[in-house]
């Protein structure tokens, strides 16, 4: 620490010297010779102009010695306010310290937390992506079997379309046929309207028209010879059936079942009868304009009866030719095979 009475003994040094000097100098002159006393008065202004420059620099050391006073009373209060920072601090730190290791704890309790979860996670993840691509698999097949369902869907709607269609044809062919075929009957019917009931009847049955001729108005009994009566019919009959090039033509012989006797030439039983009756009204209807194309006869004998029992009224009836007239149905067979 600086001597506090260091500036006043350097004071009285500096007043006792000259005054010191002067008296000695006083007291000399007599004793001494001019170059001494020359000497000594350089010595003494040299020593006077070193206590000014002394008594300058203390003057500077005194301004020097209070500014770092000054500083140092800063500096300690400058001191004391950061030693009561640094405690507050310390205060701030051990609490910021104490909260900062209390989250880590919660950190890390967190973080082991979120692990598990995250592995936990990563295995029902694991799981949720299995029966999500099984899922994805599962309604990817469906999509596929709607798709196909749909295509088979499409493809029997279209089926099922034509098929529409062909129904239609064939309802309107067939309803043209039965038109046709009325038509038919009720023209054959005026053709033949002069005629007993009980010698010919007209009537439509499976899309047919039947022109069944009793056996007495076209051939005696045991013949098969055309009368002219029953040949007159066959004519008109004829008429018709020219302008129908779309009409076949079956002509049928029927009889009772009564043997034939051995009088008929050439004839060896009803089966014959019935087909040679029948040739006999193929020959008038060729010879009457019908085309042969569309002609066919048969014999069916007494196999075919229309009433039973042995009474004459009942062989009477068997006793018959059909003339069985059928629209020509390749229009139709050709629509029905395109199915």
């Amino acid at each position: 620490m600086q001597n506090k009475h260091l500036p006043i003994q350097k004071a009285a040094r500096y007043i006792l010297i000259p005054f010191l000097l002067l008296i000695g100098g006083q007291w000399l002159s007599s004793c001494v010779t001019a170059r001494k006393y020359d000497r000594l008065l350089s010595q003494y202004n040299s020593l006077a102009a070193d206590s000014a420059e002394n008594a300058r620099q203390r003057r500077q050391f005194e301004e020097d010695r209070e500014q770092l006073q000054a500083q140092l009373t800063r500096l300690t209060e400058e001191t004391n306010k950061l030693k009561a920072d640094s405690a507050e601090a310390g205060k701030l730190y051990r609490r910021n310290k104490a909260l900062l290791d209390d989250l880590f704890e919660k950190y890390e309790r967190l973080d082991k937390s979120y692990n598990s979860l995250l592995s936990n996670s990563s295995v029902e993840a694991g799981k949720l992506a299995g029966n999500l691509s099984q899922k994805e698999k599962e309604l990817l097949a469906m999509e596929q079997n709607l798709l196909a369902s749909k295509s088979q869907a499409d493809k029997l709607s279209l089926d099922l379309q034509a098929r529409e269609k062909r129904v239609q044809e064939l309802e309107k062919i067939l309803a043209d046929k039965e038109k046709a075929v009325n038509e038919l009957k009720n023209r054959v019917s005026s053709a033949l309207l002069g005629f007993k009931e009980g010698d010919l009847t007209v009537n439509v049955r499976n899309g047919k028209v039947y022109v069944s001729l009793a056996e007495q108005l076209l051939f005696k009994s045991g013949s098969y010879a055309v009368d002219p009566r029953g040949a007159d019919a066959l004519k008109k009959l004829a008429a018709v059936l020219k302008s129908q090039q779309d009409v076949n033509v079956l002509v049928e012989g029927h009889t009772d079942d009564v043997p034939v006797s051995g009088g008929i030439a050439g004839v060896k039983n009803n089966w014959d009868l019935s087909v040679m009756r029948a040739t006999s009204i193929v020959d008038v209807l060729l010879k009457n304009g019908v085309n042969p194309v569309k002609l066919t006869a048969a014999g069916r004998g007494e196999h075919v009866p229309v009433a039973t029992g042995k009474t004459p009224e009942a062989r009477q009836k068997n006793r018959r030719t059909e003339i069985i007239l059928t629209p020509n149905l390749d229009e139709l067979f050709q629509l029905l095979g395109s199915n």
